[in-house]
């Protein structure tokens, strides 16, 4: 097959779904696939990464961030005719695969209409809650997405995130999501039915380069501090600093470590400042290869977003290493079916939810320091391989293939 990626964001930019896109098409080229990727053309000073990749497709594109790192192309009739012209000179395209949100879906979509092509698209964001997340305008902004998105693409009438999501995925034959509680969530809006899980996974080999590694590390049989590690884009929608509250007031005897970056550090730092017994370091950001190493030699990685994650990436990584995760989410612990510890589930208010994982940080630290701590459910553990993901997506490009063939 030959498959077209479309994503908001160039592949070798900053980002979880940009990671996990670079890994599928790793894997499909591995089971002998063609794989274009379609997306903005990147600025600034990483603008030179990827280049001379004949599997990139960059579109002409605009900066949107004061850093450069992120952009975006304008979904018209310009960006049509620029991406049917450069794929004058490739073999044809057999199937799309959105995996976008904006306008990489909008292009792509629009593709895939003018040319008669099958889509699948898998949707990556809660939009609704993102954009709540970050600004007190969200209905506004939902507005305006609603209205653009009707102008790119079409779709019904509505001004919230399900209907802007309902819009985009109108044109596809399969919709997929990376969990089973946002796929409930697609089909009880009527996004689309069925929607089906799969979901990101880890890199099989780097997975047995860092556990290799880790088998390595020489232990000391006396009791030692739990290490909990927190990693993530530091916005408020992940809630770091309510975690870090939780830190300060829990007063564990513990190690956290902090990896990431983003506009919240200033503030995260003046809060850990306040810690009495708590050791807690910031990381910075790391590569994805000693994020591994980290996470596999945690005692426990600590979860706190609420409600956002459409997957949810961390504690599925970390249950691949063996490591237990502190999960705030109660769809996030129940898709891990184990090895965690839940944080109580005690509603909206912020102050009762701080008290709520304070207490679970001092369960977490004695049953570390006890040797009881859970372990992940071997299901996860067996599942999350990128082989297995790549296998279980090929199935559904096969599926609608046959399905489009036969239409």
């Amino acid at each position: 097959m030959h498959v077209v990626f479309f994503g908001d964001q160039h592949l070798e930019s900053l980002g979880g779904a940009q990671v996990s896109m670079r890994l599928q098409r790793t894997y499909l080229e591995r089971a002998g696939h063609r794989v274009t990727v379609v997306a903005p053309r990147m600025h600034g000073p990483r603008a030179g990464l990827g280049a001379g990749d004949s599997g990139y497709l960059n579109l002409p594109s605009m900066p949107i961030t004061l850093d450069r790192e992120y952009s975006m192309s304008w979904p018209g009739r310009r960006t049509d005719v620029y991406l049917d012209l450069a794929f004058r000179d490739l073999p044809p395209v057999d199937l799309v695969h959105v995996q976008a949100d904006f306008w990489g879906a909008f292009i792509g979509h629009r593709f895939a209409r003018r040319h008669g092509i099958p889509v699948v698209h898998t949707m990556h964001n809660r939009v609704e809650v993102g954009i709540a997340a970050v600004t007190p305008l969200h209905r506004q902004v939902l507005w305006v997405l609603n209205a653009w998105r009707r102008r790119a693409v079409g779709g019904g009438a509505g001004s919230d995130g399900w209907a802007y999501l309902r819009g985009i995925a109108a044109g596809s034959r399969a919709v997929t999501a990376p969990s089973g509680h946002f796929a409930r969530r697609l089909e009880q809006h009527g996004v689309f039915s069925p929607v089906e899980v799969v979901w990101n996974g880890i890199d099989d080999e780097m997975l047995a380069e860092v556990r290799a590694e880790v088998a390595k590390d020489v232990t000391d049989a006396a009791p030692r501090r739990p290490r909990f590690i927190w990693l993530g884009r530091m916005s408020p929608e992940k809630r770091l600093l309510p975690f870090l509250e939780a830190v300060v007031a829990s007063e564990v005897d513990a190690d956290v470590e902090i990896i990431g970056g983003g506009g919240q550090l200033r503030a995260a730092e003046q809060i850990a400042s306040r810690a009495t017994k708590t050791s807690i370091r910031f990381a910075g950001r790391v590569s994805y290869r000693d994020v591994l190493l980290h996470v596999a030699r945690a005692d426990a990685v600590v979860q706190t977003s609420i409600g956002f994650e459409t997957q949810g990436m961390t504690p599925f990584e970390a249950a691949t290493l063996g490591t237990p995760t502190i999960v705030s989410d109660p769809d996030i612990a129940g898709e891990l079916r184990g090895g965690l510890w839940a944080v109580p589930d005690v509603g909206a208010d912020e102050a009762a939810r701080i008290a709520a994982l304070a207490e679970t940080l001092r369960i977490a630290a004695a049953d570390i320091r006890a040797g009881t701590a859970p372990s992940p459910h071997p299901a996860v553990v067996g599942e999350f391989t990128q082989s297995s993901r790549t296998a279980a997506m090929i199935e559904v490009y096969e599926r609608v293939l046959r399905e489009a063939r036969g239409a």
